[in-house]
């Protein structure tokens, strides 16, 4: 019954911006942490960010730091993904991913039990 719904992705250029919305139901989303992962083309998935149960503590990788904020939004189920200064290596289907209670680490894929549909970013001039 555990449904990530993401949303908001798109075409950007690049230098552009997009803000990803994964809207969660089937359970109660203020006691799981949460992560943004991608999967781009020829690459296998990749963690991009990871935000704490009330949204405390933030996490980057990479190449996601000083360019991507993670945020959510416990009132209404939503975990968001605001990217900027986008490039064309961001390209990718983006998933909004439910971190398990026992993991202890936030960049492994098993680390997460949940995840959706994902949301197409494509950046391209």
């Amino acid at each position: 019954q555990v449904q990530l719904v993401e949303s908001g992705g798109g075409l950007a250029q690049p230098g552009g911006s997009l803000k990803l919305s994964c809207v969660a139901s089937g359970f109660t989303f203020s006691n799981y942490a949460m992560s943004w992962a991608r999967l781009a083309p020829g690459k296998g998935l990749e963690w991009v960010s990871g935000i704490d149960m009330d949204g405390d503590d933030t996490y980057y990788s990479d190449s996601a730091k000083g360019r991507f904020t993670i945020s959510r939004d416990n009132a209404k189920n939503t975990l968001y993904l605001q990217m900027n200064s986008l490039k064309p290596e961001d390209t990718a289907l983006y998933y909004c991913e439910r971190r398990r209670r026992r993991a202890t680490t936030w960049s492994g894929r098993t680390d997460y039990d949940s995840w959706g549909q994902g949301t197409q970013v494509t950046v391209s001039s």
